[in-house]
């Protein structure tokens, strides 16, 4: 069973990958370091809302589209 942190970072990864952003670029429009990216895609931290925020934004999305999946 996968963990809350993992299904929310496969469902970043997702939303990233549609947009064809890198890691990167969206570290930049969202400005948080590229590694903590990765860190929350792999399920390796746990996101803040303030940081969930800012990749919504970053991303055009509205916060709620992130759980758009079964946990």
């Amino acid at each position: 069973m996968a963990t809350v942190q993992k299904a929310f970072g496969n469902r970043l990864r997702e939303i990233r990958q549609e947009q064809c952003l890198t890691q990167e670029e969206l570290s930049h429009r969202a400005g948080l370091n590229r590694t903590y990216i990765g860190d929350i895609e792999r399920g390796e931290k746990n996101i803040t809302l303030g940081s969930m925020n800012k990749l919504a934004k970053a991303l055009g999305i509205k916060l709620r589209d992130f759980f758009d999946w079964e946990y």
